[in-house]
């Protein structure tokens, strides 16, 4: 019976080591490559600590084509769910909302109730697997309740007061963590500048990683982790000084923060700057925009959604805005196909002359402004857009 009840339960699911046992037959078999370049790529071996050891099964990770070898033996699962519940968007996956997501070798399948996820879809899955010779862990793959919440990438899902909640996951948070703060004990000696050059990308990484979730908290409270740790490495280093010493040497007063990890140091020129560790909780939050489920990034047809979508996400990039300025004063200002002024009130789309569908680089000499609607008329026509020397 169809119902307009959201999934209420989902299938955690994780295959138990899946690079070490995909099987080498399934892949010669079925992988649209040269069969002996594959098989003696397979059966070549691994060299660890020194010794060469035989790979009779599974794929070696941290090759350049493990994981698409990988993702190619996970794809086909969802069409084997749609065969036995139903294709999107049918009354039949409508009655069991069989919804998969899958990056990799992680994935998750929702469904209607406990019974459908043990007694029917798991059992698809196995059958799914085994072929391809893999199998389930039994002890990290759960069915649980959205209300229970479950960990997936990294983040937490979990359903509070009718709404779905993604925060990052304590294991993630965990994890990165004793990454920053085992580096910062190895690095016990070094200058306070360049410790703040190894940590400001790790941090820059992890922080931009969650930025589309429910983070705020995660990140008040990673700050508050890494300025303990800073603070324990700064006492090591001056066991015999006294607190306010090691604040003043250390950790200086700002505009907008009293305990800033930060020093003026005097760059190759002789010029004073400021060096700062960067914090968490000054990444801005910023929802992700689901991308159409049809988009192609291959096909011509969808260049001007992929151009806009490309356009959206790098906006805030500063690099990115400054190419766009000199294509503006390239331009003189001027629609690259109207020849009208570009203004505020107008807007602008960046337009690459020669598709990257068709190989066309991201160089400025193959990108030019154009006008919205003037953008959308050069794919709709199909017309013809040349940079003019101004």
């Amino acid at each position: 019976r169809e119902t307009n009840q959201p999934a209420q339960w989902v299938l955690d699911a994780d295959i138990q080591g899946c690079f070490d046992h995909i099987s080498h037959e399934w892949l010669i078999n079925n992988i649209p490559m040269n069969k002996r370049i594959l098989k003696k790529w397979l059966k070549s071996g691994v060299v660890d600590m020194g010794q060469v050891k035989a790979t009779e099964e599974g794929t070696p990770q941290g090759g350049i084509i493990s994981p698409t070898l990988a993702n190619m033996a996970l794809d086909g699962l969802e069409k084997v769910l749609a065969e036995h519940f139903g294709e999107k968007a049918s009354k039949k996956i409508r009655q069991h909302k069989t919804y998969m997501v899958r990056y990799a070798d992680d994935f998750v399948i929702s469904g209607i109730s406990k019974e459908l996820l043990e007694e029917k879809v798991i059992p698809v899955v196995k059958a799914f697997l085994k072929e391809r010779g893999l199998t389930l862990s039994e002890r990290k793959t759960n069915i649980v309740h959205i209300e229970q919440g479950f960990d997936f990438l990294g983040w937490t899902v979990r359903k509070f007061n009718k709404s779905i909640i993604i925060k990052p996951s304590k294991k993630n948070v965990k994890a990165f963590y004793n990454k920053v703060r085992e580096r910062i004990k190895k690095l016990s000696m070094i200058k306070q500048e360049d410790l703040i050059k190894i940590l400001n990308p790790m941090i820059r990484g992890w922080a931009n990683y969650h930025r589309s979730q429910v983070a705020s908290e995660a990140y008040g409270h990673m700050d508050a982790l890494i300025w303990r740790a800073l603070w324990n490495w700064s006492k090591r280093r001056h066991s015999k000084k006294g607190k306010r010493w090691i604040k003043e040497k250390y950790f200086k007063t700002t505009a907008n923060r009293v305990w800033n990890f930060g020093a003026t140091i005097k760059d190759r020129h002789g010029v004073e700057k400021w060096v700062e560790l960067l914090q968490c909780s000054k990444t801005a939050i910023k929802r992700h925009i689901k991308v159409k489920s049809d988009y192609n990034p291959f096909l011509p047809e969808w260049e001007l959604y992929g151009e806009t979508l490309y356009q959206k996400r790098m906006y805030e990039e500063y690099s990115h805005r400054s190419k766009w300025q000199m294509l503006y004063k390239t331009q003189k200002g001027r629609c690259g196909l109207c020849l009208l002024p570009i203004t505020k009130e107008t807007g602008w789309h960046d337009h690459h002359i020669i598709y990257r569908v068709q190989g066309g680089s991201d160089a400025l000499k193959n990108r030019v402004l154009l006008h919205p609607i003037c953008h959308k008329k050069v794919h709709a026509l199909k017309l013809e857009v040349v940079k003019l020397a101004y």
